[in-house]
């Protein structure tokens, strides 16, 4: 399995020029890795920039069209080739988007033949949870009776909360444990033949000078990076890594 590497901009850069120039410098070093999967999830604004390499949304919208003021459809990303959509991130969940809305852009993007990268992740670590209560639950609640066919375009990514955005990347031997509980807990549910083929990824600041330890020793298939993706020299370094592996 390929590593991926998912680029999520958030709300930035400021401006249509700067999304260009950051564009130009990461894309530049990396068109001819092949061996790394590299996705880009710029603001919606700046998709139709990305051309020539795989696009990921940042959000969708469940209904297929109607009296919805700021929310996007499937078909309306599919127009710029977006392939990848990031669902239930912790910052969306910070803003009220409960476990029930998850399940329903889960189930719209992956019925839409679309991969799914479900964010998972627990507020605080509490040494007596092994496999935090919150993480299992927002797993279970988000792919619930999705027909196991469609859950074979499933990305996990496990993003501690505390981690995020914060500096203080968790330790790679947690993580390690992390992905080994969930894969375990997808094998249950979904049996090995397809489970098994689910990447799970790690986001929680990651930067260029942790994501090569993180990708060799934390048993995880790729990375979601959100502050260092939007630095070209660090981005650049973090693909090129993972070409290593």
């Amino acid at each position: 399995m390929k590593k991926l590497i998912i680029a999520n901009w958030k709300m930035n850069p400021a401006t249509s020029p700067d999304a260009k120039r950051l564009c130009g410098k990461v894309i530049g070093e990396i068109k001819n890795i092949k061996n790394v999967d590299v996705v880009f999830a710029p603001p919606f604004v700046f998709l139709p920039l990305l051309k020539g390499f795989k696009i990921g949304a940042q959000d969708v919208f469940y209904e297929k069209s109607g009296a919805y003021t700021g929310e996007i459809s499937i078909s309306q990303l599919r127009a710029f080739n977006v392939t990848h959509v990031i669902v239930g991130h912790s910052e969306r969940r910070a803003m009220g988007e409960a476990d029930e809305i998850v399940h329903k852009k889960l189930e719209a993007v992956l019925g839409a033949g679309m991969k799914a990268v479900l964010c998972i992740g627990e507020p605080e670590r509490k040494k007596e949870e092994v496999f935090p209560p919150i993480v299992r639950k927002e797993l279970h609640s988000a792919i619930s009776k999705i027909k196991k066919p469609l859950l074979k375009k499933l990305i996990i990514a496990y993003e501690p909360i505390w981690a995020v955005g914060t500096g203080n990347a968790d330790d790679p031997k947690a993580i390690f444990e992390m992905a080994i509980l969930i894969k375990r807990d997808l094998q249950k549910i979904l049996g090995s033949k397809i489970a098994d083929k689910i990447p799970v990824l790690y986001g929680g600041s990651v930067k260029a000078s942790n994501a090569k330890v993180f990708l060799r020793d934390a048993g995880i298939d790729g990375l979601l990076v959100g502050g260092a993706s939007l630095d070209a020299k660090q981005f650049v370094k973090i693909v090129k890594d993972a070409s290593e592996l």
